[in-house]
């Protein structure tokens, strides 16, 4: 079996079969295959897609090419939840602790963040003392006893995966389907989830921007999920404008707070009730959406759901105190407002803007190498729909040091990232469809 025959026969549109694939990914990740190869594949890939079949089977190679997760010490339906990523996401820090008040195991590992996206586990260890690198045993039982633990992906999770990602990123094949279903899902097989919920994020902070292709790569996801024996269902949510009020470390844990408390904004509430629901109906805690729902709400307003975020906090040597008291979080130095000079209504906010805003100010990373700042962010005052006046406040940059020129271009982003219109703006729905194996509904 040579690389050469391979990509031909790809690049030719012909499906591949399961050792030819397995020949490139092992070949690939021990060094033998070369870059330049590779990428040719890749290329070929982009332009000809892949059948669900071979999708399917390129995926368990990518998850068998390293540690494979096996979560049967810990009791129950263990359910994960992925996020495509996004611009003021903090879901899972909403999701853990409510979904485990229910009695659904959540043994989560999260990643950090890069560029305009947070990542949860940078999130996370805003709270004082939070160790996200627990062994093993140390997160089985911390599951089991707890119920929730998230943690730091191990360093020899999916290593073909990660080779791959870095050819595709620089050889303009990241734009294509099969492999960024690929990618995603064999990191949840080897995480050894029994279920996964997708949220795949659709709008102008997404990578998918349009809701067409949103949904074929939900539908990619889910068509995998399927082939390797793991119930999936994928959620379409909203990232045309950023989720909640705030971005960046410290402000997000703060809102996830006040979420579990039942006093957060009303689209990260919404969006959270939606995807916990569907897991907890995986992880069989209710037999539909609705009675699952119910199930959560009443944990929130008794309090139980903060409380098991305390519990999991506490049990990863974090500061429980700073859930109970928000302020105690790190705070930033100062602030600086952005104001706008027109009159309107909000038409839009360019999430990626915000996000890439954040991160010049300290809140993100540029490189993987970038130190972040847990502190600082932004919090918006206006969201899309609302009327505004001129020299009203868009939003509150939270700044420590930084350089003028950098936060002149923070506040240059923030302004750019609104659109005022002088016409009211209807609202846009927060969920646009949901992709189980039996088809689409559209909302």
């Amino acid at each position: 079996m040579r690389a050469v025959d391979i990509i031909q026969k790809k690049r030719d549109g012909k499906e591949l079969t399961r050792e030819e694939i397995s020949f490139l990914v092992q070949g690939y990740t021990r060094g033998e295959i070369p870059d330049y190869q590779l990428s040719a594949w890749a290329m070929a890939v982009y332009f000809q897609g892949m059948s669900a079949r071979e999708t399917g089977d390129l995926t368990l190679e990518m998850a068998e090419s390293g540690d494979v997760v096996d979560l049967s010490p810990i009791a129950g339906i263990k359910v994960d939840k992925h996020s495509t990523g996004g611009v003021g996401d903090k879901t899972t820090i909403v999701l853990a602790p409510l979904v485990a008040a229910a009695g659904v195991p959540v043994a989560k590992m999260s990643g950090r963040g890069l560029g305009h996206t947070g990542g949860t586990i940078d999130k996370l260890e805003a709270i004082s003392g939070f160790t996200v690198e627990l062994s093993r045993k140390q997160f089985f039982r911390q599951v089991n006893e707890v119920g929730a633990a998230v943690i730091g992906q191990s360093g020899n999770i999916t290593p073909a995966d990660k080779k791959l990602y870095g050819l595709r990123d620089v050889t303009a094949t990241v734009e294509s389907i099969p492999l960024i279903a690929s990618s995603v899902m064999s990191k949840k097989i080897a995480a050894g989830a029994d279920a996964i919920v997708l949220d795949v994020k659709t709008g102008s902070g997404a990578f998918m921007k349009t809701l067409d292709d949103s949904i074929e790569l939900a539908k990619a996801m889910v068509d995998i999920g399927s082939h390797v024996g793991r119930h999936t269902v994928a959620v379409i949510s909203d990232m045309d404008q950023p989720l909640g009020y705030n971005i960046g470390n410290s402000l997000e844990i703060k809102e996830a707070i006040d979420t579990l408390r039942g006093q957060g904004p009303k689209d990260l509430e919404e969006v959270s009730l939606i995807l916990a629901s569907h897991m907890l109906v995986l992880g069989g805690k209710a037999g539909d959406e609705q009675e699952a729902r119910e199930i959560l709400e009443k944990l929130i307003s008794s309090g139980a759901a903060l409380e098991k975020l305390k519990d999991m906090v506490a049990a990863q040597n974090g500061n429980p105190e700073q859930i109970m008291n928000p302020d105690l979080l790190p705070s930033a130095a100062r602030t600086v407002e952005v104001r706008t000079v027109q009159a309107g209504y909000v038409e839009s906010i360019q999430a990626e803007n915000i996000g890439v805003a954040a991160m010049l100010l300290g809140a993100g990373r540029e490189t993987k190498e970038s130190v972040i700042d847990l502190a600082v962010g932004i919090e918006l005052r206006k969201k899309v729909g609302e009327a505004v006046e001129s020299g009203d406040l868009l939003a509150v940059l939270h700044v420590n040091e930084v350089d003028p020129t950098r936060l002149g271009e923070a506040e240059k982003k923030v302004l750019e990232a609104y659109s005022i219109t002088p016409q009211a703006v209807p609202a846009q729905p927060l969920i646009y469809a949901l992709v189980t194996r039996e088809g689409v509904t559209r909302y």
